[in-house]
């Protein structure tokens, strides 16, 4: 049982948020340049790539004061096997966009593993030792270790954050819910190329008595992973 004193209340909607010591990550979903950079997968879709950039500073403070007191990182990346494999025709061949994956672009092959352009953008780049997981769906569980990884480390609630709100964001925080973790998504520092999609997003999160989690500021969360800082370093 988890004692009040292990307790850190995050300002959050619908409800402050519970975070737990030692029960907590920070997972950072697929903030790769194929879709924040030009010339990648994003862009390739017609979208404006500056909309998710305005994530990268923010997140960048965040995954600093999550490290500072011991908040395991978690990242994650989309793509795909170089032969295309893992990648379903029902995904390759849809729509229209002016580069499909597995062609090749300014950064290498559009979400193929192993491309410049698959990889974390230079801000965010994963320390040694953290988890990355490569994932060929959507959500960060479908055929990977996630699971295995919180399981192993104790982890019971997620900070979830990252690209995009309402595809990949979305669809890991309604996986890890149905999973029974509770998770608190970061309005500012996960994002959309649309803003009404951002919005909505966040709305369906918190709906409901918070249907699927929790939604706060960064600046709400840093403050709540200070003060767990400073209670950790304050002498008895």
């Amino acid at each position: 049982m988890t004692s009040p004193d292990s307790r850190i209340e995050v300002p959050a909607e619908p409800t402050a948020f519970p975070l737990v010591e030692g029960a907590t990550a920070l997972i950072v979903i697929d903030m790769q340049r194929d879709f924040l950079l030009p010339g990648g997968f994003g862009e390739s879709l017609g979208n404006d790539v500056s909309l998710l950039q305005r994530v990268v500073e923010p997140l960048a403070g965040l995954i600093a004061a999550a490290r500072a007191v011991g908040v395991p990182v978690i990242h994650t990346r989309e793509g795909h096997l170089p032969d295309l494999s893992d990648c379903p025709p029902a995904k390759l061949h849809r729509g229209a966009p002016s580069k499909r994956i597995g062609d090749p672009g300014p950064s290498g092959r559009i979400l193929v593993r192993g491309e410049y352009g698959h990889d974390i953008v230079d801000e965010l780049r994963p320390l040694p030792g953290e988890v990355v997981i490569d994932k060929p769906g959507k959500g960060a569980f479908y055929a990977t270790d996630l699971q295995q990884v919180l399981a192993d480390a104790g982890i019971t609630q997620l900070i979830v954050t990252g690209v995009t709100t309402e595809v990949c964001v979305h669809t890991t925080t309604r996986e890890a819910n149905d999973r029974g973790y509770e998770c608190l998504v970061v309005s500012d520092c996960v994002g959309s190329y649309f803003p009404e999609f951002q919005r909505v997003g966040l709305e369906m999160v918190k709906a409901q008595g918070g249907i699927f989690g929790w939604v706060a500021s960064s600046d709400d969360v840093v403050a709540a992973l200070a003060s767990l800082s400073a209670r950790t370093t304050t002498p008895a």
